[in-house]
Order: C-alpha cells, then structure tokens, then sequence
C-alpha cells in the first residue's frame, strides 16, 4: 500500500483469524506519544480484529505527536485546548477511515475507535459528530468536549452507536469529575454506553483492559 494513499501515518495489526471483511480498530494515542504506544496491546484485543494505530498530524518536539495544541496555563483566551486544531484532526480522523476501508480488507459498517486521553476526545468527536461512520467508541482517560463536535450534531441519528469509556479516579491530567459527565451526555441523546471508574491514575489498568476485551467481543 502506497504511504501516501493516506492522510495519517499508521501501524497495522491483521486479524489472526481469517476473515474476509474484518471487524476494524483505530487507535488514537494521547498528547506527547505516538502509534507505537496503545499499539503494544493490540496482540491482547480480540483476534478478528484488522488494527491500525495512527500517529497524530502534529509534531510535538523533542518526540511524540499531538492531535492538537494544549495551553496548560489557560493562555490563549483562557482556553486549556485548541479547538480550531482539534477540528482540523476530527476531519483529518473521518478522511482517514474513509481511506482504510476504500483500501484495506476491512468491514466499513463496522468500525471502533479506541482513543486515550486526547485521542479519547478526538474519539468522541468524530463519533458523535459521524455516527453514521462509527459502531463503537472505546474513550480512556478523556471526556466530551461540546466545542469540537459538528454543528447541528444532536440531529444525529445515533441509534448504531455503542461506548464504553473508563477513567481513573486519580488522574491528575485530566480530573475524573470531567469524565463523569461522559455518560449523563450519552444518556441525554440516547446512546447505549458503560463506564467505569479504576483507582489509577492517568492510565490503563490490567484489569480495565479486560473489561475492554470483553465488552469488544460483546460489541463486534
């Protein structure tokens, strides 16, 4: 596959079982990492799976990527996170999918985007803004942010979408209580969703991993 077919550089995983349109997986990393970090767990996620893992548009020096600017200080007019750039990601994500199931043996009515942290909200905003490209939502250590999603979104016909999202109670990234507003949300707009709680902090538990895995196989 030619690299620039695509918008996003990525790393692939194939399913280990044989399969004609497989079931597909988009990772999404967070702020500061790379396609190589929630790419070290793909080989535990369910084996029809065909991953990918994308490396996020913005380069973050020394190393590492972004998918938009955080201002930590509030600084730019007292907004924490870039929008405009993180709207520019959101559809930099929904051209990609397009391109991987135009090109990849892939089953395009069934896609899951699996995102941590700022690829979580990335995750979140594609999906609820493009409910119609989207099966399932796998949102770690994030939250919804309203201000990155379509216009006119709760028109959305979200009847096929299903999300599972986690958090750790204490993360000192991004505060549990911004995730707890994730499933009131999804409930308002009558989206089937579970979350959970894990007494860790800005990461994934062993134990949140297998919930993860089950509820994929229930959710495929």
């Amino acid at each position: 596959m030619e690299a620039e077919t695509f918008t996003l550089y990525h790393l692939v995983r194939k399913p280990k079982k044989t399969v004609e349109k497989a079931p597909l997986l988009i990772m999404l990393h967070g702020y500061g990492s790379n396609e190589e970090d929630l790419f070290s767990f793909a080989d535990e996620l369910p084996e029809e799976l065909f991953i990918i893992s994308v490396r996020a548009p913005y380069p973050l020096p020394p190393y590492g990527n972004a998918w938009y600017a955080i201002h930590w200080d509030g600084s730019s007019n007292g907004k924490f996170s870039d929008d405009d750039q993180a709207v520019i990601s959101r559809e930099k994500i929904v051209q990609f999918i397009d391109e991987v199931t135009e090109n990849y043996p892939v089953d395009a009515n069934n896609v899951t985007l699996l995102g941590f942290s700022q690829g979580c909200i990335l995750s979140f905003s594609v999906a609820l803004s493009y409910p119609e490209k989207i099966k399932n939502v796998v949102g770690l250590s994030g939250y919804i942010n309203e201000e990155i999603l379509k216009k006119g979104y709760k028109n959305n016909d979200f009847s096929g979408l299903s999300v599972y999202s986690s958090h750790g109670t204490v993360d000192q990234v991004i505060p549990v209580e911004w995730a707890r507003k994730t499933a009131p949300f999804l409930d308002t707009l009558n989206i089937e969703n579970t979350y959970s709680e894990f007494p860790v902090g800005h990461g994934v538990a062993p134990q949140n991993l297998m919930e993860i895995k089950q509820w994929l196989k229930e959710h495929l």
